[in-house]
């Protein structure tokens, strides 16, 4: 029988309760506390001590004292200022430093990337929120890796979970989630794929101005 690490026991478990915040079932300013998840997930108290020292240092729980830990509520105001960083890094991950990058993506990226981006526009068509968040996660993930430095891949993948932390619970039974997601995923790997590094830059700014569009929406709506 394999031997289960402490450390990927704690990581196994950081991914659970992070997929659990992301789809909603630990809402926004749930109490959860290291006996509860060590019961329910049947193990000892101290992976899952340190697995939510991992998520609250992903800023997706807040410590309370004597309580525990609390799912971070995150406001529209939140979800404005997180994609102007957003904005900010990857324009100048492709504005800076795209030449140098964009030649060396190899097939098997962009035949990933090509994947996730399909399967994420077929979840939207779906209204299938629970599949788009995966594979839209994985999409750019795998744009963020492509520019081979593990600390920015890292902070944009942490912006848009937090991001989607937000937007689930308002997008959740949405008959219209299609219409609401951007959808030009393929445009975006093809003009990776041509290592045209003007035409990804303008597709990277407009699902930004997407974006900060949808809250208006929603917000209005």
């Amino acid at each position: 029988m394999p031997v289960v690490r402490r450390d990927t026991l704690r990581s196994q478990l950081a991914d659970a309760l992070r997929d659990e915040i992301l789809a909603g079932r630990l809402a926004p300013g749930r109490n959860i506390t290291v006996k509860q998840l060590a019961e329910q997930y049947g193990v000892s108290a101290t992976p899952v001590r340190e697995a939510l020292v991992d998520l609250a240092g992903q800023g997706l729980l807040d410590v309370e004292e004597h309580r525990g830990y609390c799912v971070h509520a995150f406001t529209a105001a939140d979800f404005r200022s997180m994609i102007e960083a957003r904005r900010t890094v990857i324009e100048g991950m492709f504005q800076c430093g795209g030449e140098e990058w964009l030649p060396h993506v190899g097939e098997r990226s962009l035949a990933a990337m090509r994947r996730r981006g399909e399967e994420a526009e077929r979840a939207a068509r779906a209204g299938d929120l629970d599949v788009l968040v995966h594979y839209d996660l994985r999409f750019w993930r795998e744009i963020g890796a492509a520019a081979g430095n593990p600390y920015l891949a890292d902070f944009l993948d942490g912006i848009r979970v937090r991001c989607w932390v937000f937007a689930v619970p308002v997008l959740r039974g949405r008959p219209d989630l299609a219409e609401l997601f951007w959808q030009h995923q393929g445009d975006l790997v093809d003009a990776i794929a041509r290592r045209d590094t003007a035409t990804v830059l303008e597709l990277v700014r407009a699902h930004s101005r997407h974006t900060l569009a949808l809250i208006d929406l929603l917000d209005a709506s």
